[in-house]
């Protein structure tokens, strides 16, 4: 099963996402028991096959008379019968295609169940991106903050300044020790999460990419490929299986043929006929008369209702991937949108802010402006690192959505 698994894993190629998820994703599919189970499912609906395709097992009986019954060539003493019973002809290869296409749905949720997986995956590790930028940003923050509060420090001291301005960036830096701390906590519970995905201890180390950028992606033609959704391929299977049970159904309903062959030991007689005490060897056909039909005719309209039943999944959830995809395509676009703006916010603020910490830094004033601007700039590049984490969430669901891993 592994070895399977790990051939899937590496026709996969999942682009701009950092070389170390495509090996969570191989964890994964090693480690996960759901995804194991599912495989397991698929393995035993194999197993169904040979079982409704062989013949049933021949009968063998043996008769001993205890009074023999005695015939004009001699007392018989034992009766042996062999018989083998037939099916009507097509009825193994409609039950063997029945269960050949409920094994293969069941291989479909298992595709399903594994890009479930992939998904789950991504939906941790970009918040884990994520949270280890916010870090960075957070830390970061506070090395500045603690160089303006160093110089409003020394301005003041030399009567340049004001100790208000003292204060006020003492104050944001314990805004961002704080929300640093916070970060520090969070971390181990998103840790503990994804590590739960992947079947391994929960304190396992979790390494992220550095960088991850996104790209502008021909979004448009990819819906075609909702058709090759695992779920619309099970239920179309499954479907279809319903249609050759109900072949299987009606030949149920028709005679079963069997040959036999008897052979009775016959013993000596007390006449001298020329075939005395020769043993009977007798031939015999069966024809079995399926004449209650009630059972037969419900086999059949439950395997219609069934097929009806599976049509209507099918079309329900080919609307709702639909609907889906529509508003995931939505989401990413206005991800884009709006990473270009805060990527533009982003470097005008940082020119803006040097030039005005500049002119803080030769003259006493402005200094509330640079604090401002300094926030400013932070909540821009906490908005483009959020925007970022999920522009790749909601790809990782349009892969799903669209089976882009096949």
């Amino acid at each position: 099963m592994r070895k399977l698994i790990i051939i899937f894993i590496l026709f996969f190629a999942y682009n701009a996402k950092g070389q170390s998820l495509n090996d969570y994703y191989t964890i994964a599919a090693e480690n996960n028991p759901e995804l194991k189970a599912k495989y397991k499912e698929f393995e035993a609906a194999m197993q169904k096959i040979p079982q409704v395709s062989s013949l049933p097992d021949p009968n063998l009986s043996m008769g001993y008379f205890i009074s023999p019954v005695e015939t004009r060539l001699g007392p018989q003493n034992v009766r042996l019968s062999l018989s083998q019973m037939f099916p009507w002809f097509g009825t193994l290869k409609a039950q063997k295609n029945a269960a050949t296409l409920l094994a293969e749905s069941k291989y479909q949720a298992f595709l399903n169940a594994k890009n479930q997986l992939f998904s789950q995956v991504a939906a941790v590790y970009y918040p884990l991106y994520e949270l280890h930028g916010l870090k960075e940003i957070e830390q970061e923050n506070i090395r500045i903050l603690e160089s303006y509060k160093s110089i409003a420090n020394t301005k003041f001291q030399n009567a340049k300044g004001s100790l208000v301005d003292v204060l006020r960036v003492d104050i944001m830096i314990k805004d961002a020790q704080t929300n640093l701390e916070i970060l520090n906590k969070k971390e181990p519970a998103l840790t503990s999460w994804f590590n739960s995905i992947l079947n391994r201890k929960y304190d396992e180390k979790i390494v992220v990419s550095k960088k991850i950028e996104t790209i502008e992606l021909p979004i448009e033609y990819r819906k075609d490929s909702i058709a090759t959704n695992p779920i619309l391929q099970e239920l179309e299977l499954k479907k279809q299986a319903s249609e050759a049970t109900i072949e299987a159904a009606r030949k149920q309903g028709l005679p079963k043929l069997g040959i036999g062959l008897d052979y009775v030991f016959v013993g000596n007689g007390m006449n001298n006929f020329p075939d005395s005490g020769k043993d009977v060897i007798m031939p015999m056909v069966t024809v079995s008369l399926p004449i209650f039909r009630k059972k037969y005719d419900a086999a059949v309209t439950e395997a219609k209702l069934m097929q009806e039943n599976y049509s209507f999944q099918k079309e329900a959830y080919e609307n709702k991937l639909n609907g889906t995809y529509y508003k995931l395509v939505f989401e990413l676009q206005k991800e884009r949108d709006l990473l270009k703006l805060y990527e533009g916010q982003v470097i005008t603020l940082s020119k803006s802010l040097s030039l005005l910490f500049a002119y803080y830094s030769n003259a006493n004033k402005d200094f509330e402006e640079v604090l401002r601007m300094q926030q400013e700039l932070l909540k821009y590049q906490k908005l483009q690192l959020s925007s970022i984490s999920t522009f790749h969430v909601k790809l990782a669901e349009l892969d799903y959505l669209t089976a882009k891993q096949f």
